[in-house]
């Protein structure tokens, strides 16, 4: 994907990420605040549709958004371009995508 595409669909999944990182903070605040324990967080987590959606897309968005990043380092700091550029970038978007959907799985699976 060229260039510009790429710093696009990086800006494009900030703007995403932006209102959830806000949400998922006022939660997080919520929570500590009312000292729910993590019994508590889960019973109110463990299947809901709602939040499987919320985190969802969060862990999509965000390991879209990093694996451009790592790709501008890499490319900057290795000199890795064309092919093994774009396997490595692929890896490590799959790598991050997986361990997030697992993550939403484990806390809003009934």
């Amino acid at each position: 994907m060229p260039e510009v595409r790429l710093a696009l669909l990086q800006k494009l999944t900030a703007l995403v990420m932006l209102p959830l990182v806000a949400g998922h903070i006022a939660v997080m605040i919520y929570a500590v605040q009312g000292g729910l324990t993590a019994a508590e967080i889960l019973g109110r987590t463990q299947g809901s549709l709602a939040w499987a959606l919320f985190y969802g897309l969060f862990a999509v968005a965000v390991s879209i958004h990093a694996a451009i990043g790592l790709r501008a380092v890499l490319h900057e700091t290795l000199a890795l371009g064309g092919r093994a550029l774009a396997a490595v970038t692929w890896l490590i978007f799959l790598g991050l995508l997986a361990l997030g959907l697992r993550a939403v799985w484990a806390v809003t699976a009934a």
